[in-house]
């Protein structure tokens, strides 16, 4: 019976889906009792056969599809800073509903007029992936929004983005151009390092 049960089911699936696959609560429970599926929050659950995965990141993906990593999270994820956040920073367009985790999630709130520049995908597993700011885009914002991230981190990242081989400023300062509260800094600080 679990066999079959589990053959209709992607690795990472809800509640509903489930259900619409024919599984009754008992027999969904049932699974989950013989710890053949793991609850991952609120009506998620994930095939415990499945390859492993940032748990947080799926749940986020699956709650927010256009949740997308920046400022300190995706900063570590590109090897900028050393820093490691307590929750991971996640951008919304500003007006989406932020739904609640059970991941640790700084939610941060993005005009929807620049939310997808510098925005590409992190495949989390073969179904399913989460935005991500690129770093370029992510030192934007960090120098953007230094009054709360302070401006250590953000030019931290600029230092060690300028040291990757086939780092390009002229490009960094054309995505620039889109955020102007984040130009004039950066500006100056290319200047400075360069």
């Amino acid at each position: 019976m679990t066999g079959t049960d589990l053959a209709h089911l992607p690795a990472t699936f809800t509640y509903s889906f489930a259900r619409r696959q024919g599984l009754s609560n008992r027999r969904l429970y049932r699974l989950r009792d013989c710890q053949l599926i793991e609850s991952l929050g609120r009506g998620l659950y994930r095939r415990c056969d499945a390859a492993d995965v940032d748990i947080d990141l799926l749940e986020i993906a699956y709650r927010a599809p256009d949740a997308t990593l920046c400022l300190t999270s995706a900063l570590a994820r590109h090897n900028l800073t050393d820093a490691i956040p307590a929750s991971i920073d996640i951008a919304l367009p500003r007006g989406q509903r932020r739904p609640r985790t059970q991941a640790p999630v700084a939610w941060h709130l993005f005009s929807p007029a620049t939310f997808s520049i510098g925005r590409e995908t992190l495949r989390l597993d073969a179904e399913i992936s989460i935005g991500i700011y690129a770093a370029e885009r992510c030192i934007i914002d960090a120098f953007r929004l230094r009054h709360r991230e302070g401006s250590d981190l953000a030019h931290e990242a600029l230092r060690r983005w300028l040291r990757l081989p086939g780092t390009q400023p002229a490009q960094l300062l054309r995505m620039a151009r889109n955020f102007p509260h984040a130009e004039p800094a950066l500006r100056t600080a290319l200047e400075v390092l360069l």
